[in-house]
């Protein structure tokens, strides 16, 4: 059974990432392989990132050049950069039967459904203005001004939350992770994605049926 494609998205600060590791280490717990799939940016790492491992850092011209080759299962430009992620990283989880998680932007996130129709879109939901205008200051990555920028993108995000599939409110992390695992094994038994195992069983009690009515 192939992977789930899983697509994460919230406002900057919402603390999407965080929650997307912590429901991976408990699917581990559960033995159900989890990949988080690394993006590819044009812009400059912080302090602390490392190449490959937050994101495959890349200049603008090879980003346009993978870009025309469709090496991209979306991209997109926030705030000055481009962001992209890799179709065969991607694909080469699902197949091998793991689920993928996607952490991007609202943009992003039609691409992918619009091409995968089957991926599932969660939304994670700041439990409000100031405590996600809280979260951006304390992280000190940004100046004021650009904080700005991200609470009038974040209303905007907000305003098409609603054509997600699902949505969390990330006010408790425990609690949102609680939900998000929830979303994930829930999505594992649809009759969709169980019909090769559900045929598998019914066919075998036939089989075992008609031997024994046969005695």
């Amino acid at each position: 059974m192939e992977g789930v494609l899983f697509i994460v998205s919230s406002p900057s600060g919402g603390g999407k990432t965080t929650l997307i590791h912590r429901t991976m280490e408990r699917l581990a717990e559960q033995e159900l392989g989890a990949y988080f799939s690394v993006s590819h940016t044009t812009r400059a790492a912080r302090p602390g990132e490392a190449d490959g491992r937050d994101y495959n850092f890349v200049d603008r011209s090879s980003f346009e050049k993978m870009v025309h080759a469709g090496e991209f299962l979306e991209w997109a430009e926030y705030a000055g950069n481009l962001y992209g992620t890799s179709r065969a990283e991607v694909w080469r989880r699902l197949e091998r039967g793991i689920d993928v998680f996607l952490d991007i932007d609202v943009q992003g996130a039609q691409q992918v459904k619009t091409s995968v129709p089957e991926a599932v879109k969660i939304f994670i939901y700041p439990p409000s203005y100031p405590v996600l205008k809280q979260r951006l200051k304390q992280r000190r990555q940004d100046p004021p001004d650009a904080i700005r920028r991200r609470l009038q993108l974040a209303h905007r995000e907000l305003g098409v939350a609603g054509e997600f599939d699902y949505a969390i409110i990330n006010d408790r992390i425990e609690r949102a992770v609680e939900a998000m695992l929830g979303i994930c094994l829930a999505e594992h038994q649809r009759l969709t994605r169980m019909k090769p195992h559900l045929d598998a069983i019914r066919e075998a009690f036939q089989k075992a049926l008609e031997e024994d009515f046969a005695e």
